[in-house]
């Protein structure tokens, strides 16, 4: 509980810190992939973002298979400021596992949820903020896609949440059972044509005996103002479960608010192997209203930060316009 007190009285001090858009025109999900954004929903969006996965894994050296399926979800909610998100997300599976010892043949039917978490995101430092780099040149194309060394510089955001997880789960280690906390640092790098690079540093269910890290390398790059392909890398390491798992597909923007999306998940050891087809959609309820600014005149308009209505996975904050 220590660690979420520490959170709030972050997200206290900050929140006197000038506001920076995160809303943008058409919708920016965090699917196909499972990193998480540095940048927030915005302001009044209630996002849903779902999917559906194949089960495949087989363990040579302990001579077992499992075969099913799985739904995961994200829902994400803006609330009282640009930089924070709400966020309930989970993943639930359903197999069969079939252990192949000798020449006898067990079958054991598994389902449960592998994670369910509550937690908040914020955005705690924005390097194109207030920025004139982060203004697009409307007088050269090229100008607006050469490399920029300030893009180096990462937004920055935190993450805290809580798991829940019921006792004598299947998916997880023997002594998790309960509340265990989860942190974690995400950033995020939007290029100059269309690529976006998202990095997650995370350690999950601390205070149990099994307690891992994870890092998530996301790479995106949107080649059309619909269509955008992505590649990722997700490293776990505990002594209940390690794993290196690679992730490769893409999505598509039918409407401003609603995405379609399909990836490929494999890794290269047998211990045990992993394959598994996901497809997935993404829609969003958009109540965001403009904030109100005096425009010097002793009146008040309404102002929202533009940006050229062009797709990009994870880029909820597109300064440069790509």
């Amino acid at each position: 509980m220590r660690v979420l007190k520490s959170f709030f009285i972050l997200l206290f001090i900050i929140t006197y810190n000038t506001a920076n858009a995160q809303y943008t025109e058409v919708i920016n999900s965090n699917r196909p992939g499972v990193s998480k954004s540095a940048f927030s929903v915005g302001t009044g969006i209630a996002q849903g973002e779902f999917g559906a996965f194949t089960v495949n894994e087989e363990h040579t050296p302990l001579q077992y298979e499992v075969s099913g399926f799985g739904l995961d979800f994200s829902l994400r909610y803006g609330l009282l400021f640009e930089e924070l998100e709400l966020s309930l997300d989970g993943v639930y599976q359903n197999d069969n596992i079939t252990y192949n010892n000798a020449s006898v043949s067990i079958e054991d039917k598994r389902s449960n949820f592998k994670n369910f978490t509550l937690g908040a995101k914020y955005l705690v430092y924005d390097p194109y903020k207030n920025a004139e780099e982060a203004k697009p040149n409307l007088y050269s194309y090229h100008a607006n896609r050469k490399f920029q060394w300030k893009s180096l510089i990462p937004a920055v955001s935190v993450y805290v949440g809580g798991n829940f997880d019921t006792k004598n789960n299947p998916y997880t280690a023997p002594d998790v059972e309960g509340f265990s906390p989860k942190v974690m640092i995400a950033t995020q790098n939007n290029f100059n044509g269309g690529w976006v690079f998202v990095m997650n540093l995370i350690k999950d269910r601390i205070g149990s005996e099994y307690s891992d890290f994870q890092y998530i390398f996301t790479l995106t790059h949107s080649f059309t103002p619909q269509w955008v392909i992505f590649g990722e890398a997700q490293g776990i390491s505990g002594d209940f479960y390690s794993d290196n798992i690679f992730r490769v597909g893409g999505a598509y923007l039918w409407t401003k608010d609603f995405q379609l999306d399909a990836n490929i998940a494999f890794n290269t050891k047998d211990t045990p192997s992993v394959f598994n087809i996901a497809f997935g959609a993404s829609y969003r309820l958009d109540f965001h209203k403009d904030k109100k600014i005096d425009n010097g005149n002793g009146n008040t308009g309404k102002f929202k930060k533009k940006r050229k209505n062009k797709k990009k996975k994870k880029d909820d904050s597109d300064p440069e316009g790509n």
